[in-house]
């Protein structure tokens, strides 16, 4: 397997969220309910793993007497992603080397 490769983000609920998170600051947990397509219970079990793991930070507050959570890529979370994502396009481009003629069959 590629340097680099992360079996635990690879999960595809996770490495959606962490996609979405990848550039921005925090994030309402409702967008990324919503922009991941996926219900709250789900998205919160994945949260948990992905906080108990280092990557993201959550953080739960009011806003105007309404409960309000947001999620973050911790600095782990960010280098952990760059680090997957950098494995993963090796993966697509050996891919592409190879089916262009330069592997062998």
């Amino acid at each position: 397997m590629e340097t680099g490769f992360d079996e635990f983000l690879h999960v595809p609920a996770r490495l959606s969220i962490v996609a979405l998170l990848a550039p921005a600051d925090w994030v309402e947990f409702a967008f990324v309910r919503d922009s991941v397509g996926t219900s709250d219970s789900a998205l919160s079990k994945q949260l948990t793993a992905l906080a108990n793991a280092g990557y993201v930070d959550v953080r739960k507050g009011r806003d105007g007497g309404v409960r309000r959570t947001h999620v973050r890529l911790t600095p782990q979370g960010r280098e952990a992603f760059a680090r997957h994502a950098a494995a993963l396009e090796a993966i697509v481009a050996a891919a592409r080397h190879a089916s262009a003629g330069g592997g062998t069959s």
